[in-house]
């Protein structure tokens, strides 16, 4: 039987990414704002590795305690390199608008963050980011001088619409009472609970009535994006 030669061709098959280019791709990203992460992993995986020779000749098995050393210096390099990464994908955000909603962005369980600013300085670009969780509702503000006139005027607002919900704000920078972005999912995670499921569920519809800045936040921002997948760096 002839071939059908108006037959479309099959889908090239997509190539699937390996965990050594992921620990590759993170090491680049990671030495561009940190050049010194080449020389703290060699560090960290010599440093162990030694331990493990040093111990083996006091107890007269060289051999032994090196490949039992092995793992345990690679896995301290990937975890160290996860670290670094992380790091360095937050400092190549900072300090653009709508960094802290891509920090929030990493919590992924618990919390619902609306994709656009609540409030904004169309001049300053000073912005809030609103979630909802069982800790309540929390107010993040990013920018400059002008975010905590702006974070307490969005306090005030949701307060009107839902005086018995808490209502938690915080404010991202490097400044006295300020959260640095790094830590800004971190402090979220830790606020205790204190709605069930279902009255997230309603405050949830009640704030939608208060709509938002309706400014798109800018993409490309995610640090998840650039953070290495450490299932996969361990080999997972």
């Amino acid at each position: 039987m002839a071939r059908d030669k108006s037959a479309s061709p099959a889908a090239p098959k997509t190539k699937k990414v390996r965990w050594y280019h992921q620990v590759w791709e993170a090491f680049k990203m990671t030495r561009e704002t940190d050049p010194a992460i080449t020389w703290i992993l060699l560090a960290t995986f010599v440093g162990i590795l030694g331990i493990g020779i040093i111990v083996g000749l006091v107890l007269d098995a060289v051999v032994y305690f090196i490949l039992l050393s092995l793992p345990f210096a690679l896995l301290a390099a990937m975890f160290l390199l996860a670290r670094r990464a992380e790091a360095a994908a937050y400092s190549r955000i900072e300090g653009q608008p709508g960094a802290a909603l891509a920090a929030l962005r990493t919590i992924r369980r618990g919390w619902t963050f609306v994709e656009e600013p609540v409030a904004i300085e169309a001049r300053s670009q000073d912005m809030v980011f609103r979630g909802v969780g069982r800790p309540g509702i929390v107010l993040v503000g990013e920018g400059g001088g002008n975010v905590a006139r702006l974070l307490e005027s969005e306090r005030k607002r949701t307060t009107r619409v839902l005086p018995t919900v808490p209502v938690t704000v915080l404010q991202t920078g490097r400044g006295e009472g300020q959260v640095p972005l790094p830590k800004l999912p971190s402090t979220v995670r830790r606020l205790k609970p204190k709605l069930t499921k279902q009255e997230v569920a309603e405050v949830t519809k009640r704030l939608q009535a208060l709509g938002g800045a309706r400014l798109p936040v800018p993409k490309g921002v995610d640090p998840m994006r650039a953070r290495p997948d450490r299932k996969g760096m361990r080999g997972r």
